[in-house]
């Protein structure tokens, strides 16, 4: 069962391998290959083909049991398969002859027969022999694979004889053929098959192969095979014919010829070869390793096959060429990197061409290695060449190596370097020179396309040398430079225009016109001409100015950086805290003073003797004072010494104090230079702030005879000179002295400079002991042109100059206080430093004692801004106005300066203001008494103006009022008395330059006054020792006022929706803000917002019947009393005063009017606008005309009379005092009574909110609701999917992204097309991402309702009260979860693409909150008819912007993040009505007819509107 079982066995053969063999005289040097053709059968893989087999061996090795002492080798099995799939196993045997390595004889064997007959032999017995590898093997038989040959015998089924046609090595082939012939004779007599094969084809003789060819064909059934060992070419078919002779059935082998085998063979070892190549290519890493490779790549079929056919050998030579080429080319790559960076080299090292114009190579060289640079461009290599180092390794070290250098390749570049230099200067210089061209062109316009101008320049010589986009740069810069110019002057030219624009009603809308008038006016301007190309860049100037006047802020200045605000800001930041942080090393408390610093001034030897006097009276330098010990350090200074005192300030002694010693007019005198000269030289060189400020004591020395008659004339003479100083004088004691100085003198001298040093600590002292730093006595309002054209140094030099000025209460970043006398009583004057714009709400809101008005004498646009401020200031307010130029000089030698400084005098003269001029390149006129006289005028009129102010502020809210100047909540305030004297006062202040008496420069019988007339200080003047002081009450400070309720005017013509847009659109930045004003300042102890009256009702009603209830605050005892205003209007002219006469009367005052009304230079240049537009008048008559005042007339607005209904102007501009015709204004008050009566009916009539059709075309997809747009599988709006992809396809970074408006045609467009084919693409459209932007904004605001439904803006409102962020985040979300469906995911969507746009906030600088400026009234439809609706439009913005901020939370369930911007940040408060200031009810009339505004303004200059 078993042998049933069992598969047979294969059928076995035995071939025998015999040929030519013997000694080398037999067969000569090398055999004839029987040994590789068995080898390449047997072990046909490469790298067990070993092309190597001696016969000669030892006789232990032939005696091995591989050899085992005989004469033939037993190759192994080979199991071959035939092309009809029956297999056979071939046992290959050698017959070959072994020579003893001794003897060089055969070995002797137990067969002594020749080898002819040996070989012949068909049965074979060895015992236990071993098969055969190869020569290596031979006594290492262990380390090999051990086989016996099987049975230790075998039959020999066939022979192969082997026939070797190469060449031979000394060996002929004749006897080669005989010994053939004869082995053929003994082999044939087996009766076995015999196959010849013909070995060493590869280095075949031809005749040698015919030969053997023709040796076969004379034999019966004898076939030759042409084989090579070598290539493992026809090795195996030779074995397969063999086997087929011996046995039949197997079908017989294709015989190949020898070249056509080859090409076979060959062809398949370069398949191998392009495989296994590719596959080694796919190594990168030069650095890689045979081993390591070989491992990855040992079982890829395409690598066995490679290394069968060609062995490891070539696989690795093949492996190593390829990591040689990786590495070669790495440094190839390194070097072209290093060669590309050396013109960058260059340019870094050897930029100056005048250096190496001449230079060689190797001066080159050497330069190079000098510069102090050379290390971050180049590396020196201890080892060299560079590509031998491992400095190729070292990617990340871009640093040349040096030794690279010494190439041609690098002498090359440094040639084109140099020549690249020199044609780069040459380009430079043509371009230049291009430029000079183009400027000389004068027809040249801003705008003005190059193809108009290339006509004119074709000729040009630097024209034709430079290239087209040269040409086209030079002339794009030269062009933005005349654009830059012609934009500055026009700008220049609408602050020159100022009355044009500022006497708009920033209440309400510029009228249709008004933007005529401003046209109109403007257009008569060479420098709005100069434009005309540009005509939608000139209309954004002027939309953009408009806006500024709406919304004035520092952020918002059209002078950027130079806004005044800014500006004054930074240096009060600075100067304040240096002055206090000086004055507090420099004074300390006298009860902390150990040592004192002491100058000394005198004349002929004074100042030595009261040194030494004070010396007498000390001990060691020690002086005892009110039973405290000081060390004096006295420095006496004479006027021989070779010496300033200036130069005697130095770091180590720096004094608190000089005593100024003198005994008669000349050294009285002598004293008054010295005192001139210290101030001015450390005005100049300003190396210490305080030396100008050095406390002064004059001490008047005793006579020797004292009967003196020159006594009384010296004393009155140094109390006159100490007034002026406004120091100590210290008089000769009464009594008779033998010196010249008396104890008591050195006493009083000493107590004064600890006194002065005590008041300088008190000044910067954290606690004021003197007076509340926030009660100030006066408010002075300093006035500004951004812009102008100096610093604002310059003007604050007068105050920051003196030590008596400190900083404001904390808060007030542009304002100062000065300590200062006025009268006899020291005052603290609250100084604020504002620009024009800023100051305009101060001016209408704000409690002001007085301006102080600076122009720049230089700029006409400075006095421009002035005029139209001082129109509207009440004429109750004293101003002074101040020219500043560069020195006395300019009046005479420019027209210019002197006609803007003679108006400013003139208009000083007519409305009775004080006028001065500041020279920078002067110091005299930088000092405090510019301002005295006008600071005297302030405080003289300082009740009347209160008084005009609360009665202006109580007639607008109450008729009554408790207490309206709340007393002081602190008893007293400290007061300085001076002795009487008749000279006691301060000397004059610096005189106007012009006039009628026209003085520059003061006559010489002035001089010595106003050289005395120096910096007056605020130390009190004692003729004894101060141990006293004066106590009483401060006059009261009124206490901060509500600004004036609004009151709504009628019949007010406003503008067009869409112009305002534009306008909007023109600002180009923030929304309304409120500028920045400077309070009046309460007292600690008391909250602001209680001393505000708020309104109880805030329903809008009509003015006159209006039932106002306010609560009014006493201020003393915080009580609130409610006033029921009810206001019955009897007259017009009762309107128009705002109160009844029965008020009036009580005030016994005339209401305040403007200094418009006061100057006729005021009243005619704004009467000169409205006369180029609207009448022929002169300005004699109107001005003529407004001096005359009648009841009745119906006034409008009295910001902007333009804006007034009443149709014909026929008394000049809106002046209260200007008549009108009585009867037609009877007739107007009875039908505005009859008007008001129904009015006062009540209507319960609700008004539905409807925006207006922005389309005029029919549309079946815009306007639509939203539902019906999407589908549950497209929840997104295509229009509003694709708008979006657009844009962060590829406007994402477009600075203003949403804020700056596209053009209107464009954003039409895209909604026709898209209307026509909802599949349109927007990039073939070839549309800006700003109008893409606009027409998605144009789809949200077409919506029948807002995406956020108006029923849930309520919800918003409240939730947005929540103080606490993150229960005020939960809410909103809890909200937004509320919305449609629909809606939900539409608005998902837009807020997440908002939030994209936000992050990319530092290039397209649109932040959230700049986001949700601009797209709340998109997203919430607000009613700006709604006046509720208007007070929390700020809530409204800062919950979208929350929605943008926190995308995450909201819709993707993220963490909350932090805003970037806390205070964008924070919660509203919960009262909304404070969160902002009070906001003009915006009423927007019905749109204008296109007809009545096209002439008056470019069809969509912008594409905005």
């Amino acid at each position: 069962m078993m042998a049933k079982n069992k598969e047979p066995r294969p059928p076995s053969y035995a071939v025998s391998v015999v040929g030519l063999s013997g000694t080398e005289k037999d067969k000569g040097n090398c055999g004839v290959g029987k040994s590789c053709l068995c080898n390449r059968f047997v072990r046909s893989k490469a790298d067990e083909y070993y092309p190597e087999h001696t016969s000669v061996l030892s006789t232990i090795d032939f005696g091995g049991r591989v050899v085992n002492n005989d004469h033939f080798l037993y190759w192994g099995d080979v199991t071959q398969s035939g092309e009809d799939g029956i297999e056979c196993r071939i046992h290959v045997i050698e017959q070959t002859e072994f020579i003893d390595d001794q003897t060089f004889l055969p070995h002797r064997s137990t067969n002594l027969q020749p080898y002819i007959k040996r070989a012949a032999a068909s049965k074979l017995q060895s015992a236990e022999k071993l098969m055969y590898i190869c020569t290596d093997q031979l006594g290492l038989e262990q380390d090999f694979e051990q086989k016996q040959m099987p049975e230790g015998k075998l039959s020999i089924d066939g022979f192969l004889l082997c026939i070797d046609v190469s060449q031979g090595c000394n060996r002929k082939f004749d006897d080669q053929l005989k010994f053939v012939n004869n082995l053929y004779i003994q082999l044939s007599k087996s009766k076995k098959p015999i196959i010849i094969a013909a070995t060493k084809c590869d280095e075949c003789v031809d005749h040698y192969l015919r030969e053997v060819q023709a040796f076969a064909s004379n034999k019966k059934n004898l076939v030759v095979v042409e084989t090579s060992a070598r290539f493992n070419v026809n090795v195996e078919t030779c074995f397969t014919a063999l086997v087929q002779m011996m046995d039949k059935t197997r079908g017989k082998p294709k015989i190949i010829p020898y070249l056509d085998a080859y090409k076979t063979q060959r062809q398949l070892v370069v398949t191998a070869t392009d495989k296994f190549e590719k596959l080694v290519q796919t190594v990168r890493d030069y650095h890689a390793t045979w081993k390591t490779v070989s491992n990855k790549l040992k079982n890829h079929p395409d690598y066995e096959e490679y290394i069968n056919l060609e062995g490891t050998k070539k696989a690795k030579n093949t492996f190593s060429k390829h990591i040689e080429q990786l590495k070669q080319e790495h440094i190839r790559k390194r070097k072209e990197e290093y060669i590309n960076a050396l013109p960058r080299a260059f340019n870094t090292l050897l930029s100056n061409l005048d250096e190496i114009e001449h230079s060689s190579w190797s001066e080159a060289l050497k330069l190079i290695e000098k510069r102090p640079d050379f290390q971050s461009c180049f590396v020196v290599l201890e080892k060299t060449p560079w590509d031998e180092t491992d400095h190729i390794d070292k990617v990340n070290d871009r640093r040349i190596p040096f030794d690279l250098l010494n190439t041609e390749e690098a002498e090359k570049v440094y040639k084109n370097h140099v020549q690249h230099l020199l044609s780069e200067k040459r380009r430079v210089e043509m371009k230049e020179k291009f430029k000079k061209t183009l400027e000389k062109i004068q027809f040249i316009s801003p705008g003005q396309p190059w193809e108009e101008v290339i006509c004119f320049v074709v000729e040009d010589e630097a024209f034709k040398y430079i290239t087209d986009a040269d040409s086209k740069e030079v002339y794009g810069r030269h062009q933005r430079e005349i654009v830059e110019k012609a934009k500055e002057e026009f700008q220049e030219m609408l602050f020159e225009h100022s009355e044009l624009f500022y006497d708009l009603d920033l209440n309400a809308t510029p009228s249709s016109d008004k933007m005529s008038e401003i046209h109109a006016v403007l257009s008569e301007e060479p420098r709005y001409k100069a434009l005309q190309k540009l005509a939608p860049d000139r209309e954004s100037l002027l939309l953009k100015h408009i806006g500024f006047v709406y919304h004035p802020t520092k952020e918002t200045c059209l002078s950027g950086q130079n806004c005044t605000d800014i500006k004054v800001e930074q240096l009060l930041a600075n100067r304040l805290l240096q002055l206090d942080h000086g004055r507090s090393n420099l004074y300390h408390d006298s009860a902390n003073i150990d040592k004192v610093n002491l100058f000394i001034l005198g004349k002929d030897g004074l100042a030595q003797e009261l040194a030494n006097e004070i010396r007498t009276q000390s001990t060691d330098d020690e002086y005892a004072l009110d039973g405290k010990i000081y060390e004096l350090d006295l420095r006496p200074v004479d006027a021989k010494s070779p010496y300033l005192l200036t130069q005697l300030w130095t770091s180590t002694f720096k004094p608190h104090g000089c005593f100024c010693v003198f005994n008669s007019i000349e050294s009285l005198n002598f004293i008054a230079e010295c005192i001139a000269k210290i101030r001015a030289e450390a005005s100049q060189i300003r190396r210490d702030k305080y030396m100008a400020n050095l406390p002064f004591t004059l001490i008047l020395a005793n006579q020797r005879d004292s009967v003196s008659k020159n006594l009384p004339i010296l004393r009155h003479q140094g109390q006159q000179l100490a007034n002026k100083l406004q120091c100590p004088f210290v008089d000769v004691p009464a009594g008779t002295y033998p010196r010249k100085f008396n104890e008591t003198q050195i006493k009083q001298a000493l107590r004064g400079v600890l006194e002065a040093v005590k008041h300088n600590f008190d000044v910067v002292s954290p606690v004021p002991t003197i007076k509340d730093l926030s009660e100030a006595d006066l408010r002075i309002v300093m006035c500004a042109m951004c812009g102008d054209p100096f610093s604002v140094d310059l003007i604050l030099s007068p105050f920051l100059d003196s030590h008596s000025c400190s900083a404001a209460q904390a808060g007030q970043n542009n304002s100062l206080m000065l300590d200062k006398i006025i009268g006899e009583k020291r005052r603290r004057i609250q100084i604020t430093i504002l620009s024009y714009h800023s100051s305009i709400g101060v001016r209408k809101d704000e409690l002001v004692h007085g301006y102080i008005l600076v122009y720049s004498a230089k700029r006409k646009a400075s006095m421009g801004m002035l005029r139209a401020f001082l129109a509207e200031v009440q004429d109750t307010i004293p101003v002074q106005l101040v020219a500043v130029t560069d020195s006395q000089a300019d009046f005479f030698e420019n027209e210019a300066i002197k006609e803007l400084m003679t108006e400013g005098e003139h208009i000083a003269t007519e409305i009775t203001a004080k006028f001065t001029a500041l020279y920078s390149l002067s110091q005299y006129h930088r000092q405090t008494e510019v301002f005295t006289l006008f600071f005297s005028d302030v405080l003289e009129k300082k009740n009347m103006i209160e008084s005009s102010y609360m009665s202006d502020s109580t007639r607008e809210t109450t008729h009554t009022s408790e207490d309206v100047f709340p007393r002081s909540p602190r008893g007293s305030s400290l007061d300085y008395n001076y002795p009487d004297s008749e000279d006691d006062t301060e000397g004059p202040p610096p005189y106007s330059p012009i006039g009628d008496d026209v003085r520059l420069l003061p006559a010489p019988s002035d001089r010595s006054k106003y050289r005395l007339d120096l910096e007056g200080n605020e130390y009190p003047i004692h003729s004894t020792p101060l141990n006293c002081h004066d106590h009483e009450r401060n006059h009261k400070v009124p206490p901060p006022i509500k600004p004036k309720p609004l009151v709504p005017r009628t019949n007010v013509r406003k503008l067009d929706p869409n112009l305002l847009k534009t306008i909007e659109a023109g600002i180009g930045k923030n929304p309304r803000k409120q500028p920045s004003r400077v309070p009046a300042a309460p007292p600690e102890d008391i909250d602001q917002s209680d001393n505000y009256a708020e309104p109880i009702d805030t329903i809008f009603k009509h003015k006159g019947f209006a039932d106002d209830i306010y609560a009014v605050p006493d201020d003393s005892q915080n009580r609130i009393i409610k006033v029921r205003n009810s206001i019955v209007i009897n007259t017009q002219g009762e309107e128009e005063n705002g109160f009844s006469d029965r008020i009036s009367k009580s005030h016994g005052e005339r209401r305040p009017s403007k200094y418009k009304y006061k100057s006729k230079t005021l009243f005619s240049k704004a009467k000169s606008y409205y006369r180029r537009t609207h009448s022929d008048a002169s300005d004699d008559e109107a001005f003529t005309t407004s001096k005359t005042k009648r009841k009745g007339r119906h006034r409008g607005s009295e910001e902007d009379p333009l804006l007034s209904p009443v149709e014909t102007w026929k008394g000049g501009i809106d002046n209260p005092a200007i008549t009108s015709d009585q009867e037609l204004d009877d007739k107007k008050m009875k039908k505005k009574t009859h008007k008001a009566k129904e009015d006062k009916k009540p209507k319960k009539k609700t008004k539905t909110f409807n925006p207006p059709i922005r389309r005029n075309w029919e549309s079946n997809y815009f306007g639509m609701p939203l539902q019906d747009l999407v589908t549950p599988e497209k929840p997104i709006p295509l229009f509003v999917e694709k708008c979006v992809q657009f844009i962060e396809d590829t406007g994402l970074c477009t600075e203003g992204l949403y804020r700056v408006s596209g053009n209107k045609t464009d954003q039409d467009n895209i909604q026709k097309q898209f209307d026509q084919d909802h599949h349109i693409s927007l990039e073939s459209m070839g549309v800006t991402v700003n109008a893409v932007a606009g027409a998605l904004k144009a789809f949200f605001a077409d919506l029948p309702d807002p995406l956020i439904p108006y029923s849930l803006h309520q919800e918003l409102l409240e939730t947005s009260k929540i103080t606490d962020k993150t229960e005020r985040l939960h809410e909103l979300k809890e909200i937004v979860k509320k919305f449609h469906p629909v809606n939900y995911d539409v608005f998902k969507y837009v807020i997440t693409h908002l939030n994209r746009v936000s992050q990319q906030y530092k290039t397209n600088f649109m932040t959230a909150d700049n986001l949700s400026i601009c797209f709340w009234p998109t997203l919430m439809r607000p009613d700006f008819e709604n006046r509720e609706f208007l007070s929390t439009t700020k809530i409204h913005q800062s919950v979208i912007e929350t929605f943008i901020q926190q995308c995450q939370f909201f819709f993707y369930n993220g963490e909350i993040v932090e805003a970037p911007n806390p205070a964008a940040c924070q919660p509203p408060p919960s009262n909304a009505v404070q969160m902002v200031e009070p906001m003009v009810p915006l009423q927007l009339p019905p749109p204008l007819q296109p007809q009545l505004i096209q002439s008056q303004l470019p069809a969509d200059p912008l594409g905005i509107i």
